[in-house]
């Protein structure tokens, strides 16, 4: 149980025998009251307060933090922002290079941001004005998005490790994820970007526009992940041979029998270990084929000046929808973790069935109208 000393005062045993209260080397010194508790470790920890009150309050609420699981040491209650970033990053640096490289791009901007402060003193709304002068500043959405996404793993994670309470993010702090809509080129287009591509590279945007792959995993492509026979694509790795992430990305793709012949050619042609390569027969790195893409696009009336190769899986997508796949369908060939991004990213692409619905809730008013009208001629 907490409990509260007076430091001015000790308690002896007078000359009859009786416990007496006498002033201390203290007495009229510094702070009276010693707020005294136990920590989740076992041991006692103490804080000094002018007012005894102070010092219940104080140490009752430590307690009641250890209780719950919250408690904060009062050394941990100073690390600072910066501090914990770096040790926490030291630990996060066993993910993919690349992964660990947009980490430390994030945290260079929460650390400009919070970095002297402590843990302990990062509030929601430090967060929230935080995120609004970053978009006011111009940042995309999506980008601040990120960056508070980062915050609140980093703070999650000083909870876990008991430098804070609780995290001053949440979804009352987040800024929304800003929904873009892809741009879909039409086939014409799609099919002029194949004529003004580089030979070496045509394959590129059959494997973008027919197989739904994604730069790093079209370039990381290898001749002996697709089997022209009998017409399957495997994405195993991405460039330059690293494993994909997650199961749902390595799912083979079935690629149409028209297909697999110009993949098979291209392959006789220019033959490497990966399917694509550049003029001396080495794998093309994923910034080599965008900087191809952004050379050809200019040369494709209509397309924007922002067109990547990304945007090659978003006209398969659009491509199976008219046909009238559904959306479990297009995840699967999309290789998406989930249906919700399937449908967060082309569901404005379904078509509005305007008139399906006024069918099905007229026909329950048909209905309903009959039964009155049954009722009363009866």
């Amino acid at each position: 149980m907490a409990r509260t000393r007076d430091l001015w005062h000790k308690t002896v045993t007078s000359t009859e025998g009786k416990p007496a209260r006498v002033p201390t080397a203290r007495y009229g010194h510094g702070k009276r009251w010693l707020a005294v508790w136990v920590s989740p470790d076992g041991h006692e920890a103490t804080k000094a307060f002018a007012k005894k009150s102070d010092a219940d309050l104080h140490g009752s609420a430590q307690e009641a933090d250890a209780a719950r699981g919250t408690y904060v040491s009062a050394r941990a209650a100073r690390t600072t922002v910066g501090q914990w970033c770096d040790t926490w990053i030291d630990g996060y640096s066993t993910r993919r290079p690349s992964t660990v490289r947009q980490a430390r791009v994030h945290l260079a901007q929460i650390k400009a941001e919070f970095g002297s402060m402590t843990l302990s003193a990062v509030r929601p709304s430090h967060v929230k004005a935080w995120t609004s002068r970053l978009r006011r500043e111009g940042f995309e959405a999506s980008y601040v998005y990120a960056l508070h996404g980062r915050l609140s793993q980093v703070m999650a994670d000083a909870v876990i490790d008991g430098l804070v309470g609780r995290s001053p993010c949440s979804r009352r702090t987040s800024p929304g994820q800003g929904k873009q809509r892809p741009y879909v080129a039409t086939t014409e287009q799609v099919w002029a970007l194949l004529d003004v591509m580089p030979a070496r590279l045509r394959a590129a945007i059959l494997l973008g526009a027919f197989v739904g792959l994604r730069v790093a995993e079209a370039c990381g492509l290898r001749t002996t992940d697709v089997d022209f026979m009998r017409g399957i694509v495997h994405p195993r790795v991405q460039y330059p041979a690293k494993d994909l992430k997650s199961e749902t990305s390595r799912t083979a793709v079935p690629i149409p029998q028209s297909l697999a012949p110009h993949l098979a050619a291209h392959a006789g042609e220019w033959p490497g270990e990966t399917l694509l390569t550049d003029e001396h027969g080495a794998q093309v790195g994923p910034w080599k084929l965008e900087r191809a893409i952004r050379a050809a696009r200019v040369k494709v009336p209509g397309l924007p000046e922002g067109f990547r190769y990304h945007d090659l899986r978003h006209y398969l997508a659009s491509l199976l929808i008219a046909s009238g796949a559904d959306v479990k369908a297009v995840q699967a060939r999309l290789r998406h973790a989930s249906a919700k991004t399937t449908l967060d990213t082309y569901g404005h692409l379904w078509p509005d069935r305007d008139e399906s619905t006024r069918a099905a809730i007229d026909a329950v008013l048909a209905t309903r109208a009959e039964q009155i009208r049954n009722a009363g001629s009866a």
